[in-house]
């Protein structure tokens, strides 16, 4: 009895609940598909794959841990079944079929961000050399703010931040195709499903943060001139926004 109670004691509440939710999911998986609620290799393939096409891999693979604990006691080779080499390998499919387009979006995200908001690409990522890496120069997550005609983030430092006060970037929603404001929500809505309690904003597909050689290998494959590069976005934008007749003084206070 007392080993019970122990037993019950391992994972918080808030745990638990997270992965009843899992494995409910699972059970409503098995019963669209007619698949037997006894987990086996394929089952937890099939189910892998599912998933992957609606919540990010990353995710898939926490809700395994909450199918593999729920029901350990009535299936005592679940654990194994988890660790198997189908169900590994389908997970590791998954990853690098789905997290592509979640790499993309984060990219086009940003190429948007620096174009509308005058900021050159050292300002949304990382740099290559570790030791010049600092926390306190990436956008948090709780920076972010959204209406219905635009949204603002933060950027805490900027070069011409002479206080360090950071900036608050506000870019407005546009009728053109080309609309900063859909392709930020949708990269925000994969962001904040893969990785919902991350502090900072721009996130790879495997959780880290990009770094300028992340980007500009993706930046090099539409746009192989060499002479642009990561200032190019923030003068790129200042020569549309002046194209379009807004005034240089104002052009200046934005960017």
């Amino acid at each position: 009895y007392e080993r019970s109670i122990a037993l019950g004691m391992t994972l918080h509440p808030n745990t638990q609940r997270t992965y009843s939710s899992h494995l409910n999911s699972y059970l409503t998986f098995c019963e669209i598909h007619g698949f037997p609620i006894s987990p086996t290799p394929d089952t937890l393939s099939f189910f892998v794959v599912f998933m992957s096409h609606y919540i990010q891999p990353h995710s898939v693979e926490n809700y395994l841990s909450g199918i593999v604990s729920q029901p350990e006691p009535h299936f005592p080779d679940v654990r194994d079944i988890r660790n198997s080499n189908l169900v590994r390998r389908t997970l590791r499919g998954s990853l690098c079929r789905f997290a592509r387009p979640y790499d993309d979006l984060c990219w086009l995200a940003m190429l948007f961000c620096g174009f509308f908001g005058l900021l050159c690409v050292g300002e949304l990522i990382w740099p290559d050399a570790v030791g010049l890496r600092d926390y306190t120069c990436l956008s948090p997550r709780s920076s972010v703010s959204i209406d219905q005609s635009s949204f603002t983030f933060c950027v805490p430092q900027r070069k011409s931040d002479v206080r360090f006060e950071g900036h608050l970037i506000c870019i407005t929603r546009s009728q053109l195709p080309d609309d900063p404001y859909s392709i930020f929500l949708r990269y925000l809505a994969g962001r904040d499903s893969a990785f919902p309690l991350h502090p900072f904003l721009w996130l790879c597909a495997d959780g880290s943060i990009p770094t300028h050689a992340w980007f500009l290998s993706r930046f090099r494959t539409f746009f192989p001139n060499p002479s642009l590069g990561g200032h190019s976005l923030r003068s790129g934008g200042a020569t549309s926004l002046a194209a379009t007749g807004v005034p240089p003084s104002q052009i200046q206070a934005i960017g």
